[in-house]
């Protein structure tokens, strides 16, 4: 059964065919669930505009506004981004399934419909859903500045720290409409094919010598992009410092950061280095100072940037 204990999960399916819609009423309502139906894209559009479905069977070939086009439509509302869409179509062929992916759909069943086998992947992606609405209501009571993006560089969901910050910082809503600078889709390009070195990047320099800074987390789903956003001072020495203190440049950097404060991990994820890499030039930065913690090594620079 796919019922659930507190509510019965709501079904959206549209379709232009009359047996289809009855065969699919009927095994819907048996599961426990309540169905509304949509004819065509615009009413399927008008629907949820009043009421927001659990999950949405999606007819790919229909007249007028076809399927594709309506999940596309359907995906821009972000009361419907955790919404899992199932196309359902006679087509089979490759360039369809994918097309039917990159619009916004979770999975291509291809009719005659095998009712056992929807009802399956129904329960699947109903409890996919769940358990990304679970993990996102945890991060948005968890402090964490997170937000997740598209390949385009759309925001697609930010936590309400997240949302606070980029209102704050660029003096704008961190809504629907957001995008990421051009420069930081570049970014976000290159770092998820593994074209960069770096998964930190500079979003904007703000007064008082502050960086907005993007970390790259990782890949949620086929288009789903998770980033971790950051506010600091920045952590560039002057190269006379580094140049006194006999250290590369990189290592003033990680003595920067370290004197104010930052772990090992901070430092690795605001530089974009593996925390193997901090530890490295921790271990040269000691030798250099001629110290043997970083308690010592950080009272040195806090000494010398007092003295400049």
């Amino acid at each position: 059964m796919i019922t659930d204990s507190k509510k019965r999960d709501i079904a959206l399916v549209v379709d232009d065919s009359p047996e289809t819609l009855r065969l699919l009423t009927d095994a819907l309502d048996g599961a426990g669930m309540t169905v509304m139906v949509a004819l065509d894209g615009a009413s399927a559009m008008r629907i949820v505009d009043q009421i927001t479905p659990d999950i949405v069977l999606l007819d790919a070939i229909m007249p007028g506004m076809d399927g594709f086009e309506t999940c596309r439509r359907l995906k821009r509302d972000a009361a419907l981004d955790n919404v899992p869409i199932i196309f359902m179509t006679g087509l089979a062929e490759t360039e369809h399934i994918v097309h039917g992916l990159e619009a916004g759909g979770v999975d291509y069943v291809t009719k005659p419909i095998a009712i056992e086998e929807m009802l399956a992947r129904i329960r699947v992606h109903l409890a996919n859903a769940r358990m990304t609405q679970s993990a996102r209501a945890a991060l948005d009571v968890s402090g964490r500045y997170l937000l997740a993006v598209n390949g385009k560089g759309r925001l697609m969901w930010a936590t309400p720290q997240a949302q606070k910050l980029l209102s704050d910082t660029l003096a704008g809503n961190a809504d629907e409409d957001f995008a990421l600078p051009e420069p930081m889709t570049q970014w976000l390009e290159q770092t998820q094919r593994g074209k960069t070195g770096s998964k930190t990047a500079v979003m904007a320099s703000l007064p008082g010598n502050e960086q907005l800074r993007l970390q790259f987390m990782g890949k949620l789903g086929p288009n789903e992009f998770l980033l971790r956003l950051t506010k600091d001072t920045s952590g560039d020495m002057p190269a006379e410092f580094s140049s006194e203190l006999g250290l590369t440049t990189r290592e003033g950097e990680v003595l920067s950061w370290l004197s104010k404060g930052k772990t090992n991990r901070d430092i690795a994820q605001i530089l974009g280095l593996s925390p193997r890499t901090v530890d490295k030039h921790l271990e040269q930065i000691y030798s250099k100072l001629g110290v043997e913690n970083r308690t010592a090594a950080a009272a040195i620079a806090v000494k010398t940037r007092n003295l400049e």
